[in-house]
């Protein structure tokens, strides 16, 4: 629980009241700050700042929400909220996203960061930049100028990299401030534990490159993954803990209910952030620059024969070159479609829907083993690592929609947390001060440390080791 100042914007009383009482809508919004190994040590510290996020999301939503109900303006979308807490976690020294990202060869920050509006299908993704405080806010940029048409009809891009990302800032975004409010200098991005961290590692490599050059012949030592380890300093901090420990992508998903279904009825997006893997080559781009990899979002729709799809938000971490050849999170909404239930026709003619339910369970246990862990599983790669965050939705027999919470990974643990404004044990507590909205306080946020049981962890290393859950929101 926090009590803190969320946003303060002047509004009156009246508008106040007015958001009030439209607190029917719901709000769902989950973070995630990557699959990999999270130390004991780490575990409060992570929980935290995933908890913050989710809180500070709910907090400015819905503050803003209360000064557009006076004129009327949409409300914050999804999407709105995925960004929003994502920049959140970009701002943590401790995630690798951002601020405190995990260091290339070169011994700099390039980031890649995505947003997929489910309700349009609308991608913006950035990669390998350097020097962007936020970069989901610049995919969410790019996102929003391909919404707009070209005088010429010109394609507009999905993904920009590096220069042209920062040529792209400068051309389309209007004032020094707001540019300034984008673009740092990149050094600032880089924390002295990511410093510490690479030091070591960089001179491992080198070391490792020396005994490599002054072995010609003989067949070229592969370090295992135990063995990518700081010895003593195991529990100390997760930076340290093997090369492979926290180096995955963070992400949010987020869908949104209306109460005013004249605005929009709902919406529902998805997001990721990554600072890449360790040592990465300059110009390496990951799963979250990638359509279709790190992230995919999409609106329930009706389908004329068979049972209305589920409404899907993916957010996916993990081994990145692995995770694109997959394109993981899209594979996974692809068989969600799949196995999208058949309507059948009774003898008088009238159609009855099937009452099996799609097993979420089933189907992210079979993606994640045939799509992902079995084509990437290795001897020098013997438990692939991906970790997947899922929000489905779906119409109940009253036509309320329901919302599920799904979590999978192949990793020792995952870090999640959620948060939703109808969850029976907490609320939101919103006043109004000479004017200005106050968020004071909300109980309704979790964080959790997710990890294999030991009857997952026990199985032999040629066998998947994944652990897939559903958790109530």
């Amino acid at each position: 629980m926090y009590a803190f100042t969320a946003v303060g914007i002047r509004v009156t009383s009246t508008s106040v009241h007015k958001f009030l009482s439209t607190m029917t809508s719901k709000i769902y919004v989950v973070v995630h700050g990557g699959a990999g190994v999270h130390s004991k040590a780490s575990e409060a510290e992570v929980k935290q700042v995933l908890r913050l996020a989710c809180t500070q999301t709910l907090a400015s939503a819905s503050a803003s929400a209360a000064a557009q109900v006076e004129s009327g303006t949409t409300p914050p979308s999804a999407l709105d909220l995925v960004e929003n807490s994502i920049v959140s976690l970009e701002d943590s020294s401790i995630l690798n996203a951002g601020y405190g990202s995990n260091l290339t060869l070169s011994g700099t920050v390039e980031c890649d960061a995505a947003l997929m509006d489910g309700r349009t299908g609308d991608f913006g993704s950035a990669g390998a930049v350097s020097g962007i405080k936020n970069p989901v806010r610049l995919a969410r940029l790019i996102l929003e100028h391909a919404r707009v048409p070209d005088p010429l009809g010109r394609i507009p891009p999905l993904t920009l990299v590096s220069h042209g990302a920062h040529a792209f800032v400068e051309q389309y975004i209007t004032g020094k401030e707001d540019i300034n409010a984008l673009t740092v200098p990149p050094e600032s991005l880089v924390t002295p534990r990511a410093r510490k961290t690479w030091e070591v590692w960089k001179a491992r490599l080198e070391d490792a490159l020396s005994s490599a050059s002054s072995s010609v012949g003989s067949a070229p030592r592969v370090p295992s993954a135990e063995n990518l380890t700081m010895p003593g300093e195991e529990d100390e901090d997760d930076h340290m803990n093997g090369m492979h420990a926290m180096q995955d992508t963070v992400g949010a998903v987020a869908f949104v209910s209306s109460a005013n279904t004249s605005i929009n009825p709902y919406s529902i997006a998805a997001g990721v952030s990554s600072g890449g893997i360790l040592l990465k080559h300059p110009g390496r781009i990951g799963e979250a620059a990638v359509y279709g990899a790190g992230c995919w979002a999409r609106a329930s729709v009706d389908n004329p024969g068979q049972k209305r799809k589920l409404g899907v938000a993916c957010s996916v971490s993990g081994a990145g070159e692995y995770i694109v050849r997959a394109n993981l999170a899209r594979a996974i909404a692809d068989a969600l479609d799949d196995a999208s239930t058949s309507i059948s026709t009774t003898e008088n003619g009238q159609e009855s829907e099937d009452e099996e339910d799609i097993d979420v369970h089933a189907i992210l246990q079979r993606v994640l083993a045939e799509e992902f862990w079995i084509p990437a599983h290795s001897p020098t790669n013997p438990d692939p690592s991906a970790g997947v965050v899922l929000l489905t939705t779906e119409e109940d027999a009253e036509e309320e929609i329901v919302v599920r919470l799904w979590c999978a990974f192949t990793t020792p643990s995952m870090a999640i947390a959620y948060a939703s404004s109808d969850n029976p044990r907490g609320k939101v507590r919103i006043v109004l001060i000479q004017g200005t909205v106050y968020v004071l306080r909300t109980e309704n946020t979790q964080a959790l440390i997710l990890r294999r049981p030991k009857s997952v962890e026990s199985r032999p290393n040629d066998r998947p080791r994944i652990f897939v859950t559903g958790i109530a929101l």
